[in-house]
């Protein structure tokens, strides 16, 4: 016996589906829910096998399909246009969309599913399931010409200074250059790119994107949340608020930047930490895990370091943990706040680092705070604000980055 809960909204269907789940002898109706959250309270007592939804419901979300999965709980979509629907309903993990006027079928297809299985539409259907790591046709925004862009991401380890300020500045570089370029502030202990570059709307683009994920419409409205700064440049600011990161669950970094990446290059401001945090038993995300899925997804890591000797001894740690947390890493050094006043030279530094695991290359930028300073004040991007030591240093980074064959 096959237990069914239903929640249409008041659909035209509900009537159809609704006869038929009460006369099948292999179905038994558990309840009619009023919306999303009477759906999820239902599905939380363990009686319910399917869950039987409007694909179009308010509040339906890629949460919601995997709250209900949690709870053992398949979900069945109905809509008037499968065809429309499915690539939607695919995104949020919803794999079987049935046409609204063949509800008098539901029964059947899902008093025949075996324990565990999730239900498919070709028994009852010769359209073919639809695979939601495809993209979705007719986006609003199309992707963009040409092939996949590089993804840079930027971390160091706690005390690193400079991060935030070598994104912007290689975003600003590689927009300079002509490339069209997105920065993306995934800082979970609270970015400060919005800041820095004086943005001063305080709607996240990163909280904006996840909530598009999670809906299943990123495809078509990636673009709406993305900040302007140039023809070339966009930036996806971060978390308002540090304690605001639980609202980024896993695989929603990847989803973004995946599709962001698209003939798009995407630069990633990134956290400190790589740590796996201690055991959290309320269910919420991993604080660092998103900075670890930063560091996973890039094509390759820029892990910056002072060049004092505090910084250098974090930067050989930090060397050794990527090495550990990322299989494989594609990463760069890059020594930032290089003085004389140190008293060793570029090579000291290149040997010390040289036994601290595999890298590209070590890379230095000079301590140049007028230039920073200059910029910060404006709340302009270094390139902005004129050729200073430093814009150079940042523009011999990325000469290195575009020499390396992808």
């Amino acid at each position: 016996m096959t237990v069914v809960l239903l929640v249409s909204s008041g659909a035209a269907w509900e009537s159809r589906a609704l006869t038929a789940l009460n006369e099948h002898p292999g179905t038994v109706l558990l309840k009619r829910c009023v919306d999303v959250a009477d759906l999820l309270a239902a599905a939380r007592t363990g009686q319910a096998d399917v869950a039987v939804v409007a694909a179009d419901l308010p509040g339906l979300d890629q949460g919601v399909v995997d709250d209900l999965l949690q709870h053992g709980v398949h979900v069945v979509g109905v809509a008037p246009d499968p065809e429309l629907t499915e690539p939607r309903a695919a995104r949020i993990g919803i794999v079987t969309v049935l046409a609204a006027d063949r509800a008098a079928e539901l029964a059947g297809l899902v008093a025949d599913l075996p324990d565990g299985a999730t239900p498919s539409v070709p028994a009852y259907d010769d359209r073919p399931v639809p695979d939601p790591t495809r993209p979705a046709p007719g986006r609003a925004d199309g992707p963009a010409d040409g092939p996949a862009g590089r993804v840079l991401a930027v971390w160091g380890a706690g005390g690193a200074p400079g991060r935030t300020t070598l994104a912007s500045g290689l975003a600003g570089e590689l927009a300079r250059r002509g490339l069209t370029t997105l920065l993306i502030d995934a800082d979970p202990h609270g970015g400060a790119v919005a800041q820095q570059l004086g943005i001063l709307d305080e709607v996240s683009g990163l909280l904006s994107a996840a909530r598009l994920v999670a809906a299943g419409t990123l495809d078509e409205r990636l673009a709406t949340v993305q900040r302007r700064l140039s023809d070339r440049l966009r930036v996806l600011t971060g978390l308002p608020r540090p304690d605001r990161w639980a609202e980024l669950r896993p695989g929603t970094l990847t989803a973004i930047v995946e599709r962001a990446r698209e003939g798009v290059q995407v630069v990633l401001d990134t956290g400190f930490s790589l740590e796996p945090d201690p055991g959290d038993v309320t269910g919420r995300p991993e604080r660092n895990g998103l900075t670890r899925e930063a560091v996973a997804v890039a094509d390759e890591i820029l892990l910056v370091g002072s060049a004092d000797p505090v910084g250098l001894a974090r930067l050989a740690r930090a060397l050794t943990d990527v090495h550990e947390h990322v299989p494989d890493p594609r990463v760069r050094v890059v020594v930032n706040r290089m003085r004389p006043t140190l008293g060793w030279r570029e090579a000291d530094v290149v040997a010390m680092l040289s036994g601290f695991g595999a890298h590209l290359g070590v890379h230095f930028l000079p301590d140049d705070q007028p230039a920073v300073d200059r910029a910060l004040v404006a709340g302009r991007l270094l390139v902005e604000s004129g050729d200073s030591p430093l814009t150079r240093g940042i523009a011999r980074v990325l000469d290195a980055v575009a020499g390396v064959a992808g």
